[in-house]
């Protein structure tokens, strides 16, 4: 009972385990009803858990919907496909309105929240995280940087001289962290769990690089006087924040107004997600220790009404009690991490298959004349080649001169493994090749996405499986 209870009060405070006089004390106060009370939420706890933990199946399920948008765009039906995603669809209220095409929902509004996910990731990085002791991070940043830097070089390479498109140099920077997991799931415990902590660490600073290039190149002119509502909605949140506002209802609100004004002013309308997640609150309405005190006194007053076999329905005063400790339960919750774990699911499992079916469609037949440009090869190149020099040679080069330190238990050989991984960039990377290119190489921009993304998942995977063998690694 007591190892159940530290693991499920770590999992409330979302820190350290509390200490072991304090769960004693709890544990001695729970009469058999409170006990049926932790046994049910250590059981919705690890549901949630579980399904959360599960987000590396998003990959397979973001594959199977590129996959369908590939054959229905390239089945008889395929102008049904086209078609259905340049539906124009919109909302109005009052005088003022907005109406896109369907794809346009999906790419400017739907994937906010993706970019809120990943602000909130990020934010909690910087807090508590990896980004909050530089000793940590310094490793995985230095591969970060490595891994954009030199797919962008290698794509400015190809693409210097003839028709090539050099906005398109952010296409192949992004790590698809989705489609690398699932790749490391396929492998199970024969990679250590030193890599995926390091992918996962390096794929937070990717997208922290790939949000900063967004908002640097790829914008439009802009509206001053949007820029300046989108500003002051901006500065309300804060204010929010500031004031020690806790609840989420007052952020999301603002949020949509942040979003609609961001869009009008001009800069892409993502970049509002990022925003309004850097002003989340992290701080609980409840800290720990008046929670621990509360759920003494409530579990106190629980156990002296008694108990008996024959009751079938708690005292008035034990069902106060209990609605005491839910409250407290959800007071002493992170705001950010809750919102967090709200929409991850979300996110992994609607957002982006809706993304993929939405943009993965390539109709073949239209282009054959154009697929080997200097844009196509630009992508592989930056994908296949770029990316998982950029991520070793950074990090390799860092540990020798000194600048950061690999982890203990990741061999160079298992970590080459990762940083082929690192060369699937299917989400973002499709997302940039719509803002950056024009319109006929986007679809042989988009192909080669999917063929680079795919070849290096296999070959990632081929190749620490290979290594695991060798080394008997076990994660």
């Amino acid at each position: 009972m007591k190892n159940r209870l530290k693991v499920f009060f770590a999992d409330l405070f979302g820190r350290a385990e509390p200490h072991d006089h304090v769960v004693g004390e709890i544990g001695c106060l729970l009469s058999r009803e409170a006990r049926i009370l932790e046994r049910v939420l250590l059981k919705q706890s690890r549901v949630i858990e579980t399904f959360l933990e599960k987000e590396t199946y998003s990959g397979f399920v973001l594959f199977a919907a590129a996959a369908v948008a590939m054959i229905w765009a390239n089945s008889p039906a395929s102008d049904t496909y086209f078609d259905f995603w340049h539906t124009e669809a919109g909302a109005t209220v009052g005088r003022h309105g907005i109406e896109m095409a369907l794809g346009e929902w999906v790419n400017d509004a739907l994937m906010v929240f993706f970019f809120l996910v990943v602000g909130l990731e990020i934010k909690r990085e910087l807090v508590v995280g990896e980004l909050s002791s530089l000793r940590h991070a310094a490793f995985p940043i230095v591969g970060a940087i490595g891994g954009m830097i030199m797919p962008a070089a290698l794509y400015l390479l190809v693409n210097a001289t003839g028709d090539g498109q050099i906005k398109g140099f952010g296409v192949p920077m992004a790590t698809d962290i989705a489609f690398a997991l699932g790749c490391l799931m396929l492998l199970g415990d024969r990679v250590p769990m030193s890599l995926k902590v390091f992918l996962v660490s390096l794929a937070v600073f990717d997208d922290l690089g790939a949000i900063v290039v967004i908002a640097i190149f790829y914008n439009a002119s802009l509206d001053i006087v949007a820029l300046g509502y989108a500003a002051a909605v901006l500065a309300t949140l804060i204010f929010l924040n500031r004031a020690g506002v806790k609840a989420l209802w007052p952020y999301l609100i603002l949020g949509i107004g942040l979003w609609f004004w961001v869009k009008e002013s001009g800069i892409h309308a993502t970049i509002a997600g990022v925003l309004l997640a850097m002003t989340v609150p992290v701080r609980a309405r409840l800290d720990s220790e008046r929670f621990l005190r509360i759920c003494r006194r409530e579990l106190a007053s629980f156990e002296k009404c008694g108990y008996s076999g024959e009751a079938m329905l708690l005292t008035p005063r034990q069902q106060d009690s209990l609605e005491m400790i839910e409250k407290a339960y959800r007071a002493v919750q992170n705001p950010l991490v809750r919102l967090e774990r709200g929409l991850h699911p979300l996110s992994a499992y609607v957002v982006m298959p809706l993304f993929a079916l939405a943009n993965a469609g390539v109709d073949l037949s239209g282009v054959g004349g154009s697929l080997i440009g200097p844009v196509t090869i630009g992508v592989l190149v930056g994908l296949a080649v770029g990316k998982p020099l950029g991520i070793f040679g950074a990090t390799y080069l860092a540990d020798r001169l000194g600048l950061a330190r690999k982890p203990e238990g990741l061999s160079w050989r298992v970590l080459f493994g990762g940083a082929l991984l690192g060369g699937v960039g299917f989400t973002m990377a499709i997302f940039v090749a719509h803002l950056g290119l024009e319109s006929e190489t986007v679809g042989p921009a988009k192909l080669f996405i999917l063929m680079g993304s795919l070849l290096m998942g296999t070959i990632g995977s081929l190749y620490l499986l290979r290594v695991a063998r060798r080394e008997g690694v076990r994660g």
